[in-house]
């Protein structure tokens, strides 16, 4: 998903083009971005429109200037559903009604878990989500800290035992507890083979915990996300629909280089139940905020013309 104002500081320009170098190299290894006609043959599979959403953090903007009028472009887009990063300075009961009136459902939201962990506010955070009418709650952000990239296995392994109360407390109350990645999660800790990712997804109950890939920041930290499908089978339930220009910046999906048909190919595999488009830089400077329902449009115009 996104980053917050809190640490994008902690993304210096060197760190931001380390990870780059490492994504485009881990392109050029593997046949992930390919040609779909590599495959063979042709297919007739799609993405179901009903669980086609979109992260609002990629209009973060265009709904401080129109909250309103954007959830009413983004329905006659044709969008049904939104996956909500905070309710833009409003309760969540003002934003559910907000979403109703245009006939739109946030069947999921990004709401970070309490770091240190403390119950009581979660609860509160799982209350707004039923307000809003989610079904899907999902931590969005882990991996620096004040000194920068974590490769501190026990960290990632305390962070996770911390996900567990989440998702056992979200079970609880009806909802489906995520984690969404970035790139900072497949470093390698402590100096071996293990990444932060491989600790989460090990140390984490695939009943209390499921996974949000971001195909993009996947790819960013040298992540193939077939492999992680492989390694997470039925535990994928979300994905965010996030594209790469050859620059290793951000695309409009379907714009760019990543081949997200042959990761569709396996999301009965992964057991993937909502592809959520998504581009973080959508409608901020030089781009303006209004130019983030174009790529709201764009993508949901690419992921119901997409064949697989």
């Amino acid at each position: 998903m996104h980053e917050s104002p809190s640490h994008q500081s902690a993304l210096s320009r060197r760190n931001l083009l380390t990870a780059a170098a490492a994504g485009v190299a881990a392109v050029g290894a593997s046949t992930a971005l390919g040609s779909p006609a590599e495959a063979g043959g042709n297919s007739s599979h799609r993405v179901p429109r009903d669980q086609i959403s979109v992260q609002l953090y990629t209009l973060r903007n265009q709904l401080s200037v129109d909250l309103e009028g954007s959830f009413t472009q983004l329905a006659a887009i044709g969008y049904t559903r939104v996956e909500h990063a905070g309710f833009v300075g409003r309760t969540a009961a003002q934003f559910r009604a907000a979403l109703d009136n245009a006939g739109l459902r946030a069947t999921s939201g990004h709401a970070g878990i309490p770091q240190p962990w403390n119950a009581e506010t979660w609860k509160r955070t799982l209350e707004d989500a039923a307000i809003v009418g989610n079904k899907f709650i999902v931590h969005p952000y882990f991996g620096t800290d004040a000194a920068g990239p974590i490769r501190n296995g026990a960290v990632y392994r305390a962070f996770a035992a911390d996900l567990n109360k989440a998702g056992e407390l979200a079970r609880r109350a009806g909802l489906s507890f995520g984690y969404h990645n970035h790139h900072n999660e497949f470093l390698r800790q402590d100096g071996g083979e293990r990444t932060g990712f491989d600790i989460l997804t090990h140390d984490t109950d695939p009943r209390l915990v499921h996974l949000e890939v971001d195909i993009y920041w996947a790819w960013r930290g040298a992540a193939d996300p077939v492999d992680l499908i492989e390694k997470n089978r039925r535990r994928i339930k979300q994905v965010h629909v996030k594209d790469m220009n050859v620059g290793s910046g951000f695309a409009d999906p379907g714009d760019g280089l990543i081949d997200f048909e042959r990761v569709f190919r396996r999301a009965s595999e992964a057991g993937l139940v909502e592809y959520i488009v998504e581009r973080d830089d959508a409608g901020s400077p030089p781009r303006t905020p209004a130019q983030a329902l174009d790529t709201a449009r764009v993508g949901y115009q690419y992921l119901t013309g997409l064949r697989y």
